[in-house]
């Protein structure tokens, strides 16, 4: 009999100085690698330019190396670039989404009532 409560929680990834990755954040790396620019991924995420370059200049700081390239703007405008390393670090988010998931699903299933 399944049970009336669930377990729920979110996950983020953090560094000795504060946040590095969560929900948030991967899907700004996501919309960047896609559309290969900064300012369209955050109109395209319903968040400001600079709201958006302050996030990826944390995740950056915040890493051991670079999770994204930005070329400044001028004629024909700007491009972003996930680096390998911003690649690998959006897979191992997502990965360890979908496992902490799974764990909050369990321990749903083990809730009396």
């Amino acid at each position: 009999m399944a049970s009336q409560f669930t377990v729920h929680g979110r996950l983020w990834i953090e560094g000795p100085d504060g946040t590095v990755l969560g929900h948030g954040r991967v899907e700004l790396l996501e919309k960047i690698d896609a559309l290969g620019s900064l300012s369209a991924a955050a109109s395209a995420l319903g968040m400001s330019y600079r709201y958006a370059w302050k996030l990826v200049k944390s995740m950056n700081e915040h890493s051991d190396s670079p999770l994204l390239t930005l070329n400044a703007g001028g004629r024909g405008g700007g491009h972003a670039t996930l680096t390998d390393a911003g690649k690998e670090a959006v897979a191992t988010y997502r990965q360890t989404d979908r496992e902490f998931e799974q764990f909050l699903s369990e321990q749903s299933e083990k809730l009396p009532g």
